[in-house]
This record gives C-alpha cells, structure tokens and sequence, in this order.
C-alpha cells in the first residue's frame, strides 16, 4: 500500500484529537470496576443491592462485566451483535448472572449494516464508514436500549456501559428522547474517528448535562467518561440523612 493514502488519512484524523472536555465534574468516590484495558470508573456508593447493569459493546474483554458480577452479585445484561465474539462467549465459562444477547444496541429496532474491521485481528464493527473500517459490511440485528428494557421487564437502569464504535450518539439521544431512568452511564466516545466526532461528543456532554447527568471521571485520552445522574445522588443524601 502506498504511503501517501495513509499519511492521508492519519492528518484527516488528528484534528479529531483536539477535543478537550468539560472541566465541571462532580467531585465522587470512584472505584475502577475491571482492567486498565476494559475497565471504568463508579460511584459504587449508590448501588442498590442488585444493580441492574446492562452493557453495550463488549468485544473479547468482559473484565468489567465480571467484576460488578463477582463483587455485587448483579446480572448483567450484555449486548453485542458481532459473529466472532458470539463464538468467543460460548467457549467462556460463565455464570449465570451473565447474560448475553447477540444483538447490538441503536436507536432502532431491526437490522443495520455493521463495517467490518479493517485488519483480520481486530474485533470491533461499526455502523459508522470511516477509514478505521474496510468498505466490507455484514448485517446484523439491533435493538433500542427501550425495547430491551421492555422485553427484560426493567423500569431503569442502575449502570449502563456504551462501547459500541461511534454508535452511541444516536444511542444518547434515543435515550433523552425516550426520558430513559439511568443513574450511571459509562460511555467510550469515537470522535477520533466518527464523522464529526468532536462536535457529536461536545453536543452528546451538553444533552446529557441539561438532563441531569454530570461528569465524575475522564480517561487521559478524553475518549472515556464516567457520568451520574445527579438526583440519584440527591435522593441518596436526603435518605442517608433521614
């Protein structure tokens, strides 16, 4: 391959790293739920007793997923619609508290195109074309985050994890439109590669801090984000108190 169409492509997406987030945080107790790799940051705090945890993208690393279920005893909820790692979850030795759906999480109910990665040993897919993806796509069965809800008998959601390659944007807005009840969101932004990514992501932080949420915690690459629905904190205080 020639070296020029790859410089290309590395300058045309530098300019996705110049996004730097809020400073506002809500200052929290966080506790690392995972690896350094899969990983993220909770107020475990405000668990209930069985947290109901629903995680959206999880590739070939479930750390995260393993160490809610070890250390509070909760289900949780995977969803993700990709071939390979449907075949690598049936030959994992899993508990029951750990269920999972071959179907990945958008802001409509039926099938969607997902691009294929661009080297054989990559395991993400996206809904979004970018060079980070071959032009090769599969088709592959989705579901809105209040159709699962629904079908799972769940009024709210305790945790929520988003990793679904660029497809949380519309995931955010499907779930402010929809006034869905998460208390805890962790969300891996894909601006570096999403068309628009950077103004998507400023604009997803603005609709999710005007509907209550706050930020307690950001990776080094601005890319991950912990977020907490701010009256579940509020209540929290008010019932410590009383």
């Amino acid at each position: 391959m020639e070296v020029r169409p790859l410089l290309r492509r590395f300058l045309l997406s530098c300019r996705e790293w110049g996004f730097r987030p809020p400073r506002v945080r809500l200052a929290r107790e966080l506790t690392r739920c995972g690896s350094e790799y899969g990983g993220y940051f909770l107020d475990t705090s405000i668990l209930p007793q069985e947290p109901i945890v629903y995680s959206a993208g999880i590739g070939l690393d479930i750390s995260f997923d393993l160490a809610l279920i070890r250390q509070y005893g909760c289900t949780v909820h995977a969803f993700d619609p990709t071939p390979r790692v449907q075949g690598w979850i049936e030959g994992q030795p899993l508990s029951a508290h750990f269920r999972f759906y071959p179907v990945g999480i958008a802001d409509v109910d039926g099938n969607l195109a997902f691009f294929l990665p661009s080297r054989p040993d990559f395991i993400s897919h996206s809904v979004v074309r970018s060079p980070q993806y071959s032009g090769q796509s599969i088709t592959v069965p989705v579901i809105r985050l209040a159709t699962a809800m629904t079908r799972l008998r769940h009024n709210h959601i305790d945790v929520l994890k988003l990793d679904i390659e660029g497809g949380e944007y519309a995931v955010l807005k499907d779930l402010i439109r929809e006034n869905i009840a998460v208390h805890q969101l962790c969300i891996e932004f894909h601006h570096r590669f999403a068309p628009g990514g950077v103004e998507k992501t400023r604009a997803a932080l603005s609709h999710l801090t005007e509907n209550g949420f706050a930020v307690t915690h950001i990776c080094p690459r601005f890319e991950v984000f912990s977020l907490i629905q701010t009256k579940i904190v509020h209540n929290n205080a008010k019932s410590s108190s009383d």
